[in-house]
């Protein structure tokens, strides 16, 4: 059974950091595209980053361009959002996705809580 587990979440201050994890089971997780999303209350899912199963030129949406960083660890089937400088409207539940290209992304997690507020 192919799963995804997001981790990490929390409750931050304006300008602090949070990693977060997203753990594959059930298969390999380098042979795959994966993306990051959010999404807050009363708005539509966001498209955050994004890396291709080759992880060259990762996508970052404007909002996070500079303060968040995508990463794969292979040998732990762990994916990784680094995210720096955080703000307000950085808050939402965050998920990751994985699939045969970043635009076909068919394995959801069910998400981890971002708060940030002072």
């Amino acid at each position: 059974q192919l799963q995804l587990a997001e981790s990490g979440g929390g409750l931050v201050q304006p300008g602090e950091s949070l990693r977060l994890s997203c753990a594959a089971s059930g298969f390999t997780l380098d042979n795959f595209a994966i993306g990051w999303f959010r999404q807050a209350p009363g708005k539509e899912r966001e498209g955050v980053s994004c890396i291709s199963k080759s992880d060259d030129m990762p996508y970052y949406s404007d909002s996070v361009k500079g303060r968040f960083t995508i990463s794969r660890d292979n040998a732990k089937n762990t994916v990784y959002l680094q995210m720096n400088s955080l703000k307000p409207e950085d808050t939402a539940v965050y998920y990751c996705a994985a699939g045969d290209s970043t635009v076909n992304l068919w394995a959801w997690g069910q998400g981890t809580q971002v708060t940030v507020s002072s």
